[in-house]
């Protein structure tokens, strides 16, 4: 990168672009689904459909509920009630650290605003990966019908019982996983526009 201010100024430009692009996707993912399956059988040939929201649960939840009993697990909507509550703070949280950035870009600490956008996906695998882990191996003993403990697919194709799963990512994660891309480019735009202002303030 040349380290002409005219340049460096429209480097500036592009940097505060897509961090605002990346706090409307953000913002934008809270309101799509973050995560579906579907599961199929033959009563079932139109499949039950459960999308995961970052701050609700939605689709065929209690038909759902009623198969999930007779092998134990627990009901859907009792799984990280915690993190939904917290969801709307979290990813007002998110938003509004990017645009913190973009109001001081100069600060050598800004970068650390940008953390939360950039490992929210990884941390929204890792909680549902959580919840798939201990609703499958904590099952009750005492319900009608016992199988073994398992969990369930996060991704692609699986099988409980008789039921034949597909799972997988929603908008709100795909929309999520741009931003926090978004974001890893703009912290190494930010680092080469300061390299350039380190070689200008030393001539």
């Amino acid at each position: 990168m040349t380290n002409e201010p005219g340049q460096r100024r429209w480097w500036r430009i592009w940097l505060t672009a897509l961090i605002l692009v990346a706090a409307i996707a953000y913002v934008s993912s809270y309101f799509l689904p973050y995560w579906n399956m579907t599961l199929y059988a033959p009563q079932y040939p139109g499949g039950l459909k459960v999308e995961i929201y970052l701050h609700q649960i939605e689709g065929d939840v209690r038909e759902i509920d009623i198969l999930n009993h007779y092998i134990g697990m627990e009901k859907l909507e009792e799984a990280a009630v915690r993190e939904r509550a917290l969801a709307p703070w979290m990813i007002g949280g998110i938003g509004a650290a990017l645009l913190v950035f973009v109001l001081i870009p100069g600060r050598r600490w800004a970068w650390v605003l940008l953390l939360p956008g950039l490992l929210f996906p990884v941390g929204f695998v890792g909680t549902t990966y959580y919840w798939l882990y201990t609703y499958g191996n904590n099952l009750d003993p005492r319900a009608p019908i016992n199988i073994e403990p398992f969990t369930p697919t996060m991704f692609g194709e699986g099988v409980i019982g008789q039921f034949r799963t597909v799972a997988g990512p929603g908008a709100g994660a795909y929309l999520a996983l741009a931003a926090a891309l978004l974001i890893a480019l703009s912290f190494w735009l930010r680092r080469r526009i300061r390299r350039g202002d380190d070689v200008e303030e030393e001539r």
